[in-house]
């Protein structure tokens, strides 16, 4: 894994500065269910930065969409979105890795779990539901993907660099490119290297055109587990962004755009 510093990183957005570029980046936050003190404290860290909240549509809370109007929220807020996190977050896989939609389900019940959660989401949180997907353990079998269209999802979300914008017709697809978790050890932070490493790389890759350059760079969080030193992180993370003018975070709107 490549790891790097918080100069590489400066000298990263000085590069796309330089080209006169803008290094635009993005937000995705997984597992939303209900309202708690560790979302409080996910939005305190974002400050300023629009946040995706990835929810799970079979067990979201009613008071979670309260939570997200509410008055008193940053005035950000208005740029706080909700995806679709898949079904129910259960694994459907007969063997191998977790997966929620593997090939070997029935495409009527893929196509009717997915449906119901649009509309509870839409129900839940009007204009604010993005016809998103962001299936759990970013895994989902490529043949459900002409189905989305039908379920009332414009949209997927990932993980790695995307290989097409469209993946299917009616498709459009950005992915996130660095999980701040160490799902393999304790589920902890990945470490201040591993992660600067992912962010820079995946930059670089774009402004030398070794990726697609039009997809932002993904940072991905899960707040249910998200410890002090991911905060510390991110908080560093944000306050280089918003003093370096080649910078830019952009909503879920704004990512999302061509499937809106």
């Amino acid at each position: 894994m490549r790891t790097a510093g918080w100069s590489d990183l400066v000298g990263e957005f000085d590069q796309w500065g330089e080209g006169g570029r803008t290094a635009t980046l993005w937000w995705r936050d997984d597992d939303a269910v209900m309202a708690s003190c560790r979302l409080d404290r996910l939005v305190s860290t974002a400050g300023d930065v629009p946040i995706s909240l990835a929810v799970i549509p079979a067990t979201a809370d009613p008071g979670l969409a309260a939570w997200v109007a509410h008055p008193s929220r940053p005035r950000e807020a208005s740029r706080l979105f909700v995806l679709q996190h898949g079904w129910r977050h259960t694994s459907r896989s007969i063997d191998g890795k977790k997966n929620e939609f593997p090939a070997e389900r029935p495409c009527h019940v893929v196509r009717s779990e997915l449906t119901a959660g649009r509309k509870i989401l839409t129900t839940l949180f009007g204009t604010r539901a993005l016809p998103v997907l962001t299936p759990p353990w970013n895994r989902f079998a490529s043949c459900f993907l002409p189905l989305l269209p039908s379920c009332g999802l414009s949209a997927i979300s990932r993980v790695k660099p995307r290989g097409t914008p469209w993946p299917a017709p009616g498709i459009t697809e950005v992915n996130v490119h660095i999980d701040l978790v160490a799902w393999a050890e304790d589920r902890g932070f990945i470490g201040e290297e591993a992660a600067l490493g992912g962010i820079v790389r995946h930059l670089q890759a774009r402004r030398l055109g070794e990726v697609d350059a039009e997809e932002p760079t993904g940072i991905l969080t899960h707040h249910l587990v998200q410890d002090e030193a991911t905060d510390a992180f991110l908080s560093k993370l944000i306050a280089i962004t918003q003093v370096h003018p080649a910078t830019s975070w952009l909503d879920a709107a704004e990512v999302f755009a061509d499937a809106l």
